[in-house]
């Protein structure tokens, strides 16, 4: 346990701070979850309206910090490579 008022309050932040990035960290799992299993049904339309919705999101998280750019380019691009493989 922290000693240490500073120390005490970095503890909460880390809390505040994980629970937050588990949110998005679940959030972009549950929207790529989305897309393949479009991709799996074999439905262009749905499949191209959530790699639009997941690109979106995965850029949102770039600017608040949740993944890094080219994280987020590498992921929307291999959804779309599958996508377009339809």
């Amino acid at each position: 346990m922290a000693n240490h008022k500073s120390a005490e309050k970095r503890a909460r932040q880390t809390k505040v701070r994980t629970e937050r990035n588990r949110f998005y960290k679940t959030r972009i799992k549950n929207i790529t979850k989305d897309v393949l299993s479009a991709i799996e049904a074999n439905d262009k339309e749905k499949a191209t309206a959530a790699v639009k919705t997941a690109n979106k999101y995965f850029h949102h998280c770039v600017s608040k910090g949740i993944l890094k750019r080219g994280n987020a380019a590498r992921k929307v691009s291999r959804l779309q490579v599958k996508v377009n493989a339809i």
